[in-house]
């Protein structure tokens, strides 16, 4: 097999890869689950689309490697060795749970208490990346593995970019992630900053709460428009059980001006427990 071979398979091999499953296809690479023959571990590849295989495409396939070398958090799933490999694909570790997707698509939906505790876990991983340089604007919950306690491993930089130093530089973004948790300033072309990760995840805690995004009745195009030309129906309107002090928080985060979300996703963090400690001493006895 080469990197032209347009359709993958159970059993085919890459190098001493053998490919398992299609975990996820995304717009330039598909993520399988693969066995490595010589140690019989599970790992994950990402391999480009051969019609997608450019340089640009490449460049930005190998971005993730040179985030796995540098930084060391449970949060991140970490790139491994890539000598001898005649094919052009990363191999990763592989992180056992499933894609926050899979688990927000279930019909129980997710409590407001596990909501909040998952956007927690992001926050922390994204408070790591930012603090060393690194926006990962393309968050999304098929970016996000979330394992049996509720742990989560931050994946896919394809679109990640460095920022200068401090935490509220800004840069023009090359290219907008994906379109329904993309910031305004993302799907505008303008520059973005960590507050555009903020953003995002404020578009995920939206969903996880209500079980929708924003403006989802509408087509796609039409979705876009109106989250760039007013604000999104209060996540209350949808699920009458969200507090008020959740919902400030939301809406702060999903506000299309980034100098009113929170400045970083410590901050957001910080707010997060505040809301689960105020949870914690309501359901405490009175004194």
């Amino acid at each position: 097999m080469d990197s032209s071979t347009t359709r993958i398979r159970s059993g085919d091999l890459l190098d001493h890869y053998r490919i398992e499953a299609l975990v996820v296809t995304g717009g330039m690479a598909s993520l399988f689950r693969a066995t490595d023959t010589r140690t019989g571990g599970t790992v994950a590849v990402k391999i480009p689309h051969p019609e997608k295989a450019n340089a640009r495409v490449l460049a930005s396939l190998y971005r993730p490697t040179e985030v796995g070398k540098e930084f060391d958090h449970p949060g991140l799933v970490k790139e491994l060795p890539s000598q001898g490999r005649g094919h052009r694909y990363v191999v990763m570790e592989w992180a056992e749970g499933r894609l926050l997707r899979q688990i927000m698509d279930e019909p129980a939906g997710l409590s407001l208490e596990r909501s909040v505790q998952i956007a927690l876990k992001i926050c922390q991983v994204l408070a790591y990346i930012h603090e060393r340089g690194v926006v990962h604007l393309d968050l999304k919950p098929e970016n996000i593995i979330v394992d049996r306690n509720d742990d989560i491993k931050l994946i896919d930089f394809d679109l990640a970019r460095r920022v200068k130093p401090g935490l509220l530089a800004l840069f023009q973004p090359k290219r907008m992630g994906t379109p329904d948790y993309a910031s305004p300033e993302q799907i505008k072309g303008k520059p973005c900053s960590v507050r555009s990760d903020i953003y995002s995840l404020g578009l995920i805690l939206y969903e996880m709460l209500t079980g929708e995004v924003p403006f989802s009745g509408v087509a796609p195009r039409t979705a876009i428009k109106l989250r760039l030309l007013t604000d999104p129906p209060p996540p209350c309107e949808i699920n009458p059980d969200i507090p008020e002090d959740l919902q400030e928080l939301v809406c702060r985060s999903i506000s299309r001006d980034p100098a009113k979300r929170p400045a970083t996703a410590r901050i957001l963090g910080v707010n997060l427990v505040q809301i689960q400690t105020r949870w914690v001493h309501e359901l405490l006895p009175s004194l």
